[in-house]
């Protein structure tokens, strides 16, 4: 549940996340420009704002570290298993 639905303070969202997440999908999915995004869904700029704060948090810092480690022990592994 929301912060502000909590009583926690904060502004309400604009739109709904459910409706940008499907905005994102069609873009993917249909290879079209931010710009082109049908009147369905939210205006493109909101949808690419989102868009844009998703991909700065979840990609930021150690998380990309954490992944390259990841794939370096997986591949370890993989090596060590294999008959010679």
């Amino acid at each position: 549940m929301p912060a502000w639905l909590r009583g926690r303070g904060g502004q309400p969202e604009a739109y709904c996340h459910r409706a940008i997440l499907d905005a994102i999908r069609y873009l993917v999915d249909n290879g079209i420009k931010w710009r082109a995004m049908p009147a369905d869904f939210p205006p493109w700029d909101r949808v690419y704002a989102f868009f844009r704060r998703w991909r700065d948090t979840a990609w930021s810092g150690s998380s990309t570290t954490g992944c390259a480690d990841r794939s370096a022990k997986r591949w370890a592994v993989t090596r060590q298993r294999r008959p010679v």
